[in-house]
């Protein structure tokens, strides 16, 4: 997929809570708080993880899934 539709995509859930598979295999759940060209930046979500944020790069991204409906 070109990167400019995932940035789109990403950009039109911002805000909202997602699941982001990459191709390594890790997968992030949190809500998406920055969208970049290059990168998109979650905030984690979970007891322990309030104040904490991933990086994921675009070109890094297998799938993207949002949590409870858009």
């Amino acid at each position: 997929m070109d990167f400019q539709h995932v940035e789109n995509l990403l950009i039109r859930f911002r805000a909202k809570a997602v699941n982001i598979k990459t191709i390594s295999g890790g997968v992030y759940e949190g809500t998406i708080t920055d969208v970049t060209n290059d990168y998109v930046t979650l905030k984690m979500k979970g007891p322990e993880t309030d104040d904490d944020q991933v990086v994921v790069l675009l070109h890094s991204i297998e799938s993207v899934v949002v949590v409870g409906g858009a």
